[in-house]
């Protein structure tokens, strides 16, 4: 167990955290070179592995260049799935059910336009949503509804406490055909009641999609437990799969045969090779594939899936949450206490508990310029508008010094903006 210090964290503290964490050694098994001092933007973009450089060219070597289209039947036709398979185990959900795929935005749309057009058929006409959801999942929502004669019922979300319960009880109705949610809310790192929320969706009769963008990798999710129908992750977060590395998407096992995908292409077909003259959709998962797959953007990804299913799910949850109750009592010591331009900084996250992901948003006016400020001395937090800064903790490449130093380094710049100009 890695204990927080109970009072006024420093330096020493951070170094104490990380002789006693027992992931620590798996830090230096990421890229670490250049100007950054303090990463702390790891649920945007994961750091690369240090030996993806011997990967790919094993990849280019052999597996493209000595194997070349033999390749496909050997191994690239299954990879989605295969792939599939192991993220879909960090996740809750049994084998035959996840696939790599496109980016986050098209596989949100397939199953969001999936869905809706299999539940219209019962006259649910609505899809909710809340409005502080992440743009992408906003967006695809009002193109499918447009699309589909539907209406959009949007929730109020609160930007930190997110979305509850309650207000998922009185937007469902007979009408409603979808839920679309996040599970880890992109702004403020609220943790949404996955179990709780399907099951009030269900008894409405509506399927739920959920958004594990900011959840895979870093908390424990057990789709299947939950009932849940759908569901859509990125690879470039906390699974490290690198810049544009392709989505995941989840469907229930109980929906391959009920849910037609809007974007038909050669690979969801029943016989692949058959080449026929009409679309015969796959009977299984394969059926929401669309295009050839990605093949080349999953190996980094397949690396870090080795080292997560090394380490385990547990011991990747008590290192976050070790990292962000650190980063609180940071940002408790150096910058909640400023007042700067008449205003003080304020915590826009969960308290410490369950409803709480892997990054703490901390809001002030000042903060576009504070940020900018920070990249220019190697510490890279997360800027999003209109006052937020994200602090995105990574729990196997982040250490606790880093943490120290890009917090105490963020509490140097807020005081700074009082100063006046030289």
């Amino acid at each position: 167990m890695i204990s927080p210090p109970a009072q006024r964290p420093t330096a020493l503290d951070a170094a104490r955290l990380d002789a006693a964490d027992p992931l620590a050694a798996h830090t230096a098994k990421f890229v670490r070179d250049g100007d950054v001092v303090s990463y702390l933007d790891g649920n945007s973009l994961g750091r690369p592995l240090a030996d993806l450089p011997q990967r790919f060219d094993r990849f280019v070597r052999h597996d493209w260049g000595e194997r070349l289209i033999r390749s496909w039947d050997e191994q690239w036709m299954e990879r989605p799935f295969a792939l599939g398979d192991r993220v879909g185990a960090l996740v809750g959900a049994a084998p035959g059910q996840a696939f790599i795929g496109d980016s986050t935005t098209v596989l949100l749309y397939k199953l969001v336009r999936a869905a809706a057009d299999a539940q219209a058929a019962a006259g649910r006409t609505e899809i909710v949503v809340d409005d502080d959801n992440f743009p992408t999942d906003r967006f695809v929502v009002e193109g499918v509804a447009a699309e589909r004669g539907m209406t959009i019922r949007w929730i109020a979300a609160d930007p930190a406490a997110g979305v509850a319960l309650e207000q998922v009880r009185e937007a469902v109705s007979e009408r409603t055909a979808l839920v679309l949610l996040s599970h880890v809310a992109y702004r403020s790192g609220f943790v949404a009641d996955l179990a709780g929320i399907t099951a009030v969706a269900h008894e409405a009769g509506a399927l739920v999609l959920w958004d594990l963008c900011h959840s895979v990798g870093v908390i424990p999710v057990e789709l299947d437990a939950s009932g849940v129908d759908l569901a859509v992750g990125c690879t470039y977060k906390y699974l490290n799969g690198g810049p544009g590395s392709p989505a995941f998407g989840y469907v229930a096992a109980r929906h391959h045969d009920a849910l037609a995908q809007p974007i038909q292409g050669w690979m969801g077909a029943a016989d692949v090779f058959a080449m026929g003259p009409r679309f015969e959709a796959a009977p299984d998962r394969r059926r929401f594939v669309s295009g050839t797959p990605p093949v080349l953007a999953t190996v980094a990804l397949e690396a870090m899936l080795e080292l997560v299913e090394e380490v385990g799910m547990p011991a990747l949850r008590e290192k976050s949450i070790a990292l962000t109750d650190f980063a609180e009592a940071l940002l408790a010591e150096h910058v909640l206490p400023l007042e700067v331009g008449g205003r003080c900084a304020a915590l826009a996250s969960p308290p410490a508990g369950p409803h709480r992901g892997s990054h703490l948003t901390v809001t002030h006016p000042s903060f576009r310029a504070v940020n900018a400020r920070l990249w220019q001395r190697g510490v890279v937090p997360d800027f999003r508008a209109p006052d937020g800064i994200r602090i995105g903790l990574s729990p196997l490449s982040t250490t606790f010094a880093e943490v120290e130093l890009g917090i105490a380094a963020l509490g140097e710049e807020l005081r700074g903006q009082d100063r006046p100009a030289a």
